[in-house]
């Protein structure tokens, strides 16, 4: 799994939006599963998918006839089998009759995944996902992820703010300000880069224009600042 982070404003949404082939990228090419997503992205959506508990599903609909309406829209078979069981794996058989709009912020969160899940996506993109959840629910959430990432070989790019979040499930962190890739590596090259102790810390050093040798030679307390 690989972990995008970085400021408000960095780019990271954006990014996302462009991997989708919802923006068209101003120079560049971009290619997912080997195919270019400016010509051919028709080809790849179905084998993709994204969440994001910022993206609202319809209100009126409830949350069974929503996961249908999209289950329906990648072509799937068997999409009531399908919702029941993401609905067992995700603990939201106990409203799927209910309206969307009247779930709270971690249920619609957990919709947003069932959502994105609906087509075992082989590149599933993922904004925020536990964002809203408490620490049980996310900690659940995180689990299955690592468990579905495992048992499809599925390509995962998390974006998140939550350093600790990032550090459990990223084998790769790349790190953006203004929409470039100022810096990547594994969490522990990161640290080891940055002299610091938590990605937390390299991330306010990256956000705050630091190299690696400054961050390095600035004492440990300074990082408060």
């Amino acid at each position: 799994m690989t972990g995008l982070l970085g400021g408000n404003g960095a780019g990271k949404t954006t990014t996302i939006s462009m991997l989708l082939g919802l923006l068209l990228p101003t120079a560049g090419r971009i290619e997912v599963l080997g195919v270019d997503m400016v010509r051919h992205r028709h080809a790849v959506l179905p084998r993709m998918n994204f969440s994001s508990p910022y993206v609202e599903l319809p209100h009126r609909l409830t949350v069974r006839e929503n996961l249908t309406v999209y289950g329906h829209l990648y072509g799937l078979s068997g999409v009531k089998r399908r919702v029941e069981e993401l609905a067992e794996h995700l603990d939201l058989t106990r409203f799927l009759e209910r309206p969307s709009g009247g779930l709270s912020a971690g249920q619609k969160t957990r919709v947003a995944l069932a959502k994105a899940l609906l087509n075992r996506p082989e590149v599933l993109l993922l904004d925020e996902p536990t964002a809203s959840l408490d620490p049980d629910t996310a900690d659940w959430i995180r689990t299955y992820l690592e468990r579905y990432r495992q048992e499809t070989g599925a390509t995962v790019l998390l974006a998140s703010h939550n350093m600790l979040e990032v550090d459990r499930l990223c084998d790769e962190v790349l790190m953006m300000r203004q929409g470039r890739i100022v810096d990547r590596g594994t969490p522990a090259a990161l640290l080891a880069r940055y002299g610091r102790g938590s990605l937390e810390e390299v991330f306010l050093d990256i956000a705050r224009a630091r190299t690696a040798g400054e961050a390095t030679d600035r004492e440990p307390a300074d990082a408060a600042e």
